[in-house]
């Protein structure tokens, strides 16, 4: 080998050492869409807030294996919003919190239905990976007799009434399951406030529910 050749092999740097990435963020984000199933048209459309002190404890719980660190239910209320003596409605600010809150609940809960089914297309999770990410789909269908005893039609001009949904949120499997109201031992991961959706006897409602968990 000659000396200019020795010389260009000397020249070449020391590549640096891979130091590997010891801390990584966690990106949780959610979005909702609720549509009448037959008709298709859109009621809702929009992103939720995310209670980042309960979802990173149910994260956590899950790693350990702890039991019943899963989602089990869909949560709907109508004590999200109000309205003014002009008739405009005000939106309530959203219940979520960086600490763990096992008490954190809706502003005024009416009905609940579990989505961690088996066999049900109507009421289900699936779980849908990314390039990056990864997608918790749920769905939940309101059916023409659900809740039993809501309204015949969707005709209110009012926003009373238990199924003039405004805010809804998902919620853990409970710690309790043999409690009268299970979901009461449950803990609230997300919390969404919309304008005013009735659900009455003469239409079917489906809940889309999409949380994309990423990390940075």
């Amino acid at each position: 080998m000659s000396e200019d050749n020795k010389n260009k092999e000397k020249s070449v740097p020391e590549q640096p050492k891979t130091i590997p990435n010891e801390t990584a963020g966690i990106n949780v984000e959610g979005h909702v869409l609720i549509r009448d199933k037959e008709t298709g048209e859109t009621l809702l459309n929009q992103r939720n807030a995310i209670h980042y002190g309960n979802m990173a404890n149910l994260i956590a719980n899950a790693l350990n294996n702890g039991s019943g660190a899963y989602i089990q239910y869909m949560a709907f209320g109508n004590g999200g919003t109000s309205v003014d003596t002009t008739g405009k409605v005000l939106y309530k600010t959203p219940r979520v919190s960086e600490a763990f809150e096992s008490g954190a609940n809706l502003y005024s809960r009416t009905y609940y239905k579990t989505i961690n089914t088996v066999n049900n297309e109507q009421d289900k999770i699936d779980i849908i990976a990314g390039p990056s990410y990864t997608d918790i789909k749920m769905t939940c269908t309101l059916g023409y007799d659900e809740p039993a005893d809501q309204d015949l039609f969707d005709s209110s001009t009012t926003n009373q009434g238990d199924y003039i949904f405004d805010e809804m949120s998902i919620f853990s499997y409970p710690s309790d399951p043999s409690n009268t109201v299970p979901i009461n031992t449950s803990t609230m991961l997300t919390h969404v406030i919309f304008h005013p959706v009735q659900k009455s006897q003469n239409r079917i409602i489906e809940i889309i529910y999409t949380i994309r968990i990423q990390l940075s």
